[in-house]
């Protein structure tokens, strides 16, 4: 009689989240502006733009963090992950200081700026995970689309200091999210260990998520450059 198969090995947190980042990783050819930063023939002016956008970016991405930390108040692992995140956002409108100043923008301007929709489709959606989207499929899909915004800025910071003359301050911004974040890694770990221990964790809904997180993203990069 021949014996049952043995139960396959459980997903481990890290390996769910290193699959999402490989799996997700976006097409690095269709970021316009990027590649053109990168060449140093983007204007001058995108980074303006750039930092008008990420005003309203950040402003509606906190907001979003905080709504999934409320929602996974029972889940501590969970609530704590998406709190460092409104922690780093924080953080993220402080550096877009320098960028700003850099560019000479003035509280006015900024108040007053009509933010592009392509721009803004990446917060909507967030918006949209934070009021339906389970919390640790979120996690999953936000740390792949981490990964991918962190290359993109490390391409940007450097090449601000080789083509544009941009002062550190005007760069701090790009090299916060260059930077490894290993607190908000081990946060998202355990998270997603909570929710593969718990069962709410689908990895396949959490990669539809991502997928979509990664497009907007893009849209969010190539309507700059317009």
């Amino acid at each position: 009689m021949a014996r049952p198969a043995p139960d396959a090995p459980r997903p481990t947190a890290a390996a769910v989240l290193d699959d999402a980042v490989r799996v997700l990783a976006p097409d690095t050819d269709a970021n316009r502006l990027v590649a053109r930063i990168e060449a140093g023939t983007a204007p001058r002016s995108v980074f303006a733009t750039f930092a008008l956008e990420q005003h309203q970016v950040i402003a509606a991405d906190r907001l979003s963090f905080q709504h999934l930390a409320r929602r996974a108040d029972g889940d501590p692992p969970v609530a704590d992950f998406f709190d460092l995140l409104v922690q780093g956002e924080t953080q993220a409108l402080k550096q877009l200081a320098g960028l700003a100043d850099a560019c000479e923008l003035t509280e006015r301007e900024i108040d007053r700026y009509r933010p592009r929709p392509g721009c803004q489709a990446y917060p909507s959606y967030a918006a949209r995970l934070a009021l339906g989207g389970e919390p640790t499929d979120v996690a999953i899909a936000l740390t792949a689309n981490f990964a991918a915004w962190g290359g993109c800025c490390a391409i940007v910071e450097a090449a601000m200091r080789e083509h544009y003359a941009f002062p550190e301050a005007a760069r701090d911004f790009f090299g916060f999210f260059a930077e490894p974040a290993p607190a908000v890694e081990e946060k998202a770990r355990e998270a997603v260990q909570h929710g593969l221990d718990t069962g709410q964790t689908q990895p396949a809904l959490a990669h539809r998520y991502g997928r979509l997180l990664q497009a907007y993203e893009l849209m969010f990069w190539n309507s700059v450059a317009d």
